[in-house]
C-alpha cells in the first residue's frame, strides 16, 4: 500500500467530494478515483457512500479516518525531528499565550531567546488556555504558556512563577495613590474586564464569587491592549497582574487585601510529543527568565 493511497484517501475525506480533493491534490479526477478504489480493494472494503448526491463515509471509512489522521500527524513530526537541528542555528518554535503575559513574561522571554538563538523561527499566538490545550494535542503547538489548572491528562505543566492580580487604574483615577484596597471596594468600581472566554476572568468571576463582591463590569473586551487603553483613557479600573501594570508608564496597580488574587503560571506540552531542540531550550529558557522576574 502506497502513502500516495492514504494521502488521496484524506483530501476525499476532508473535502467529501472527489471533484474538490482532485483540485486540492492537482490531478486528475478519474485518476484520483482509481487510486481510491485501489485502496478499497486493498483494505477489503468500502471507504466511500458514492450513491447519493453527495460523497460520504462509510463506518468503515469514518474509523480507517481516524487512524489515517494520527499517523499523518506522527508522519509530520518525524520529519520535523529529521530536518531539526541540534546546534540550534535553525529551527522553527511554535508557541501560544494567553493574553495577560504578553507584557511582563513573554515580551523579555522572546527578547532573550531571540538573542541567544537567532536562526529559530518563532510563531507567537495570543489565544484562550483552552484553544493552547486543544491545539497542544492536535500537534499544531509546541509550546503553550497559560496557567495551572490543566484540564487534559495528557498534558504536562511546569511550574513557571506565581503571579498576583491587582486592581489596575490610571494615574488620574481616585484611587491612583492608594496602596491597597478592600474586597468589598471592587463593588463599586466600575469595571473594564476580558471576557468570559478567557482563563482571567474566569478567576476573577471566582474570586468575586468566594468573597461576595458584585462587580459593576461597564465593559468587556476580547483583547489585552483594548482593556489597558480603555482603563488608561478612562476612570475605569480593572482586574490585571500587578506587572501588567507596572510595565505601563501611566498605569498603577493597587493590591487587594486582606486576600489577594493569585494564579500560577506554566509551561505546557503535550506528554507524549516530540519535542524539538528548539523547545528543549525554550523551556529552559522560560525557567531561567522566571526565575529572573519572580525575584524582582
Amino acid at each position: 500500500m502506497l502513502a500516495r493511497h492514504i494521502r488521496y484517501f484524506q483530501a476525499v475525506a476532508e473535502h467529501l467530494s472527489f471533484t474538490k480533493a482532485a483540485a486540492a491534490l492537482h490531478v486528475s479526477q478519474p485518476a484520483l478515483s482509481q487510486l481510491v478504489k485501489q485502496l478499497e480493494e486493498e483494505l477489503g472494503t468500502q471507504l466511500f457512500d458514492r450513491t447519493g448526491r453527495t460523497t460520504r463515509l462509510t463506518d468503515a471509512g469514518e474509523a480507517y479516518l481516524q487512524y489515517v489522521r494520527r499517523a499523518s500527524q506522527e508522519l509530520r513530526e518525524a520529519t520535523r525531528a529529521i530536518h531539526d537541528v541540534s546546534d540550534l542555528s535553525r529551527g522553527s518554535l511554535r508557541l501560544a499565550v494567553t493574553p495577560t503575559f504578553t507584557t511582563y513574561l513573554v515580551g523579555p522571554l522572546i527578547e532573550a531567546f531571540h538573542l541567544r538563538y537567532p536562526g529559530i523561527m518563532i510563531n507567537v499566538r495570543e489565544i484562550s488556555q483552552e484553544r493552547i490545550e486543544e491545539m497542544l494535542l492536535a500537534g499544531d503547538l509546541d509550546v503553550g504558556i497559560a496557567f495551572g489548572e490543566v484540564n487534559s491528562p495528557d498534558i504536562d505543566a511546569i511550574t513557571l512563577l506565581d503571579e498576583t492580580l491587582a486592581l489596575v487604574v490610571s494615574t488620574r483615577h481616585p484611587l491612583a495613590k492608594s496602596e491597597s484596597v478592600g474586597l468589598q471596594a471592587l463593588s463599586t468600581e466600575a469595571l473594564v474586564l476580558l471576557s468570559k472566554e478567557f482563563a482571567t476572568r474566569e478567576q476573577i468571576d471566582g474570586y468575586c464569587r468566594k468573597h461576595g463582591i458584585h462587580p459593576k463590569v461597564m465593559m468587556e473586551a476580547n483583547a489585552l491592549g483594548a482593556v489597558i487603553e480603555i482603563v488608561r483613557r478612562t476612570l475605569l479600573s480593572t482586574l490585571l497582574p500587578a506587572k501588567t501594570a507596572l510595565a505601563q508608564a501611566d498605569l498603577v496597580a493597587i493590591a487587594l487585601k486582606p486576600e489577594r488574587l493569585t494564579r500560577t503560571a506554566v509551561l505546557m506540552q503535550r506528554r507524549d510529543a516530540y519535542q524539538s531542540f528548539a523547545a528543549r531550550a525554550f523551556t529552559e529558557m522560560a525557567a531561567e527568565v522566571s526565575a529572573q522576574l519572580s525575584v524582582e
